[in-house]
């Protein structure tokens, strides 16, 4: 008498072929989200919603460009630094640029850690990940201080289209909230990890159950949208 051999459920011997097939792949991934947790969920949420926001600035943005019939002003000219009498070109955004790159590594590192339960290092990454971030605001600030000294308003420019004023201070401002909510963020969290709360499931704001980093996953996913969003503003307006 031969055996019969029990087969899981996800076998893909199992799946039906064609529409059917296609059918109960999609049903699969349904049941797969089901398992999502709430904050996980939510977050994504937010980060698809403002995605479609950011998306639309820069569309906005390029439209305005293309349609100005004054001469758009050189970015290379416009953001460049005098360093030791010399004009270097970008100089500030490319330092910029790879503060916020490197706080992508210390908050994946920080998640890593998180998984492991290593409360120590994962809050001592989330500090080094915050100072990063205000790094890099602080240089924002430092950049709009000078385009403004220079006579740069969201209405004008002395080096052409109008539309630039308002185009940089819309779209880099908004970028500069997220990373500065965002620090405030790590900050609060990475003290509530050094402290333990997590471990010994204190009461308070954005604790969760007992040995459950998940929280530090969710401050990782919303740290690398922000970077991933520079990299389009710094693509779109500083090198376009």
């Amino acid at each position: 008498m031969t055996e019969s051999i029990e087969r899981p459920a996800n076998d893909p011997l199992l799946r039906p072929a064609g529409l059917r097939g296609v059918a109960a792949d999609l049903s699969s991934d349904q049941r797969a989200f089901k398992n999502v947790s709430w904050g996980k969920a939510m977050m994504w949420i937010f980060l698809l919603s403002d995605t479609f926001i950011f998306g639309c600035f820069l569309l906005a943005y390029m439209t305005a460009r293309m349609s100005t019939t004054v001469p758009w002003p050189n970015p290379s000219e416009v953001f460049a630094l005098t360093i030791g009498g010399t004009e270097i070109p970008l100089i500030l955004i490319a330092i910029m640029t790879f503060v916020l790159i490197s706080s992508s590594g210390t908050m994946a590192m920080a998640v890593n850690f998180g998984y492991r339960r290593d409360r120590r290092k994962t809050a001592a990454l989330m500090w080094a990940t915050a100072a990063l971030g205000a790094t890099f605001v602080g240089m924002q600030a430092f950049e709009w201080t000078k385009l403004i000294r220079e006579g740069v308003r969201p209405w004008e420019n002395p080096w052409g289209a109008a539309q630039f004023g308002s185009s940089f201070f819309m779209i880099t401002g908004f970028h500069g909230t997220h990373v500065s909510i965002g620090v405030l963020f790590l900050l609060i969290i990475a003290r509530k990890v050094w402290r333990g709360d997590f471990d010994q499931e204190r009461r308070g704001f954005f604790t969760s159950r007992k040995g459950n980093y998940e929280i530090v996953e969710i401050m990782g996913l919303y740290w690398h949208f922000v970077d991933l969003v520079w990299v389009f503003i710094f693509a779109f307006f500083y090198l376009w």
